[in-house]
């Protein structure tokens, strides 16, 4: 447990700061938030939200992978589907080649699309039934001028050789495909328009484990050889383990851990991060797990607990967890964590004081 204040500094001071003009970095997130209206049933009035996505911040380096896990409902969809504009944010900033998405007009972020595609869970549903193959990859190469229209052809042939799928195939239809080929013409129909950046949206979790071995293979194999970067959404540690350079933790709309993938799978910090990684399998029938049952299940993220997030499920919880939100500070060198385990003395201080005033504001609402 880390108590040495230098140790724990606030996190947007030194990760994000100026991230943004850093050409390292091909993406940064600050204070992303993503909120959903509750409308009254009779007129129609906003009556609260649902906070899908509730202030995450994270980078990723131009040519890796960060992978992004949690429990199903915490967020993660909404977060790489606001990131790339396919829906407004309710606030915070995204950064995509030194660009802030949200700031481009309609005429500039359709000339920026091309560089930033996604992989949807669903290949099935993702694929018009009424277009072939070579229709389906080729659509948007015509419609964004990637190549000459004489070359169109060739180049998508070539596209689906990369990923695996034949020239025949070109004249097929999506129901004629299994779910692993169906995935290759999606990553085909990204890869086409030549983005730098493509967003994984569990793009293996619909697929038998065999299958997903090569989809993951396939991933990587194209990312060295078209210098893409990618961001991995998903709920299978063992996948994220083997494709992630860097992972960020997600609990109920919040960013808990972010660290380089080593480091979080040697010594998770945050306990739902540790409790998360105790339901690894593990291909030994020796060997004794350490579960970490949970208990009780995720809060409503339209009526999210007060203080930390997860102290409701949290065996670690204090007094001070139920009042004040934790700070999402460097614990140690490029590893973050969001708890009050690795509050400095002189920052306990200060939070004990914020937790007195919160009961007395909790204290004066009940009168």
């Amino acid at each position: 447990m880390a108590k040495d204040k230098n140790l724990v500094i606030d996190a947007s001071a030194k990760l994000f700061e100026g991230a943004e003009n850093d050409k390292d970095y091909l993406l940064v997130v600050k204070n992303l938030k993503k909120y959903f209206p509750i409308k009254s049933s009779f007129l129609r009035l906003t009556i609260g939200n649902v906070k899908a996505v509730d202030g995450i911040s994270f980078k990723i380096k131009r040519g890796t992978t960060m992978g992004l896990v949690g429990e199903s409902g915490c967020g993660k969809s909404t977060a790489g589907r606001t990131i790339l504009r396919l829906q407004e944010k309710t606030d915070g900033e995204v950064y995509f080649n030194g660009k802030e998405i949200f700031s481009l007009t309609k005429k500039q972020l359709r000339k920026e699309r091309p560089n930033i595609q996604i992989i949807f869970q669903d290949p099935y549903a993702s694929l018009s039934p009424r277009l072939p193959i070579g229709e389906i990859i080729g659509e948007a190469v015509r419609e964004h001028n990637i190549v000459p229209a004489d070359q169109v052809d060739d180049y998508v042939t070539k596209i689906m050789k990369d990923c695996g799928l034949q020239e025949y195939h070109k004249d097929r239809y999506p129901h004629e495909f299994s779910g692993g080929q169906r995935q290759r013409i999606c990553i085909a129909r990204a890869l086409a328009l030549n983005p730098d950046f493509i967003l994984c949206d569990e793009p293996v979790s619909a697929l038998d484990v065999s299958i997903q071995a090569q989809i993951i293979n396939l991933l990587r194999d194209l990312q060295k050889e078209y210098k893409l970067t990618y961001l991995f959404i998903s709920h299978d540690l063992s996948v994220v383990e083997h494709i992630s350079d860097t992972v960020g933790v997600m609990y109920l709309g919040n960013m808990v851990e972010y660290a380089n993938t080593e480091d979080v799978f040697a010594e998770p910090l945050h306990p739902y991060t540790k409790a998360l990684f105790s339901a690894i399998p593990v291909p030994d029938p020796d060997y004794k797990m350490n579960r970490v049952i949970l208990e009780g299940s995720i809060p409503s993220p339209a009526n999210p607990p007060a203080g930390c997030k997860f102290h409701t499920r949290c065996e670690h919880c204090m007094e001070m967890c139920k009042y004040v939100a934790p700070d999402f500070a460097e614990v140690k060198p490029d590893h973050f964590c969001a708890c009050h385990l690795y509050n400095s003395p002189e920052r306990n201080a200060e939070m004990e004081q914020m937790m007195e005033e919160a009961k007395k504001v909790l204290a004066k609402a009940k009168k």
